[in-house]
């Protein structure tokens, strides 16, 4: 009956009026004469620079990629996230730009971004929600004056050189309509953080976890990691602001909206928490409405102009304070968010990264000082700061070297700046390979440290 329906309807007139006269007629015969092959691939063609088609393409190639990268480095020594972050620059304009620059432009065309670029987004939010949720609080409580002094000194120092370092790097390196202001203060923070999760599994691949360095060292880059998201906030802030009331306007919205989270959110969900969190299998209407909370939260924090990313870091760290539970639900978010949409954020990352702008010996030798002022920052600052405090040389110098880790926490705080239009591409590029290079120096500066202090903690246990 189709058929027979069919062969009728060769016989009606085209309803299309207005239109080119393509007719069943004429698509007979493109249909009896046209070469099957030549049909196939114009399909396949069409079908496959599609968008949708396209994103799926770019997926499976990052993650290949990334997890290819992340247990070479894994197999090194290195944490697997190194690798990770520096296969998003190879499969940038850096490397496979240069090398196959056909096959680049087709599998990241500027056209087919949109939709990896959001998907990113959300991994970015999903890992800052993981870093909040792997936040101690009880560390932040317990807190000795060691602990006070080294976290404070490591944001302190940092950001005073930060800034210093911005001074003379302005008048040749700013985006052009971008204030000292805005320039300097994004230096000074992006020198001061610490990547609470590498650090952490770095401390528990030493088995470090329970000895007095292990503790203080966790305790150090929960409070860093506390004060430096603040301080993130605070610059974002001032950054957006038009006015000087504007900004105001948002502080105060900032300050009521974590006062409201604080006092009203979180004792309500830590209720709900003592109920649901301890069954087995978890209520997936629970883990929906945590969710709920998460988006929500980032969405706030985007409204009020401190950027979604503080949002979603709060959020973590007002969730039920139960350990198992949080540890389940890390390890439900990990496998879509650190395997599949974070790779996607490094390799947005390693499209704006561009090797071929320091093309000249003295951007290397700015390049080279942006290093070595961000090192003499946080592992100096730490370590001055733990001697001063009585730790022993091992320890200081130990408690430094994992401080200095930096990690992906950098690589996020800087795509904030490059979104913001503060960090040029040239000085974005810089503040990558700095990342990269200062999260790479951990575990070789912890070897070194053991072997001329064979009595210290780092021997774990």
């Amino acid at each position: 009956m189709v058929f027979f329906i069919i062969v009728q309807g060769k016989q009606l007139e085209s309803p299309l009026t207005g239109f080119p006269d393509i007719t069943v007629k004429s698509q007979s015969h493109l249909l009896a004469y046209e070469d099957l092959g030549m049909a196939m691939g114009r399909s396949l063609t069409s079908n496959l620079t599609h968008p949708l088609s396209l994103m799926f393409l770019q997926i499976a190639v990052i993650v290949f990629i990334a997890r290819l990268f992340g247990l070479f480095f894994y197999k090194i020594g290195q944490p697997s996230v190194l690798g990770e972050m520096t296969a998003g620059i190879v499969l940038g304009p850096s490397v496979l730009g240069m090398c196959c620059p056909q096959l680049s432009g087709f599998l990241f065309s500027p056209a087919s971004l949109g939709w990896l670029e959001t998907l990113s987004n959300l991994g970015l939010v999903l890992f800052v929600f993981i870093v909040g949720l792997e936040l101690d609080s009880e560390l932040l409580k317990n807190k000795a004056q060691t602990a006070l002094v080294v976290s404070h000194a490591s944001i302190v120092v940092p950001f005073f050189l930060g800034v210093s370092l911005a001074y003379f790097l302005f008048t040749g390196f700013a985006p052009e309509g971008v204030s000292f202001v805005s320039f300097s203060l994004f230096m000074g923070i992006a020198m001061s953080l610490t990547a609470f999760p590498v650090l952490a599994r770095i401390i528990q691949e030493r088995k470090l976890t329970q000895s007095p360095l292990g503790t203080l060292a966790l305790t150090c880059a929960a409070a860093d990691d506390v004060t430096a998201w603040c301080l993130l906030a605070a610059v974002v802030g001032i950054i957006r602001a038009e006015t000087i009331m504007t900004f105001v306007a948002t502080v105060v919205m900032a300050i009521l909206y974590i006062l409201f989270m604080i006092y009203l959110v979180r004792p309500i969900l830590q209720r709900l928490g003592n109920i649901y969190a301890t069954q087995e299998p978890l209520s997936k209407g629970f883990i929906a409405l945590l969710f709920v909370v998460l988006f929500l939260s980032a969405f706030a924090t985007e409204t009020i102009g401190i950027h979604a990313l503080f949002g979603a870091f709060l959020a973590g760290v007002i969730m039920p304070s139960q350990v198992h539970f949080r540890n389940v639900l890390i390890s439900r978010i990990e496998d879509v968010s650190l395997v599949i949409l974070l790779p996607l954020f490094f390799a947005i990352n390693g499209l704006k990264t561009q090797m071929g702008l320091l093309n000249a010996g003295y951007l290397w030798l700015i390049c080279g000082l942006i290093i070595l002022v961000a090192v003499m920052g946080k592992f100096g600052g730490s370590a001055a700061a733990a001697r001063f405090t009585g730790q022993s040389w091992a320890n200081s110098f130990a408690l430094g070297a994992l401080m200095n880790t930096r990690g992906l926490v950098e690589l996020v705080v800087l795509s904030i700046g490059y979104e913001l239009g503060i960090l040029s591409p040239t000085v974005f590029t810089m503040m990558v390979l700095m990342a990269l290079v200062t999260t790479f120096m951990t575990r070789p500066m912890l070897w070194v440290i053991e072997r001329f202090f064979p009595n210290s903690d780092l021997k774990g246990g």
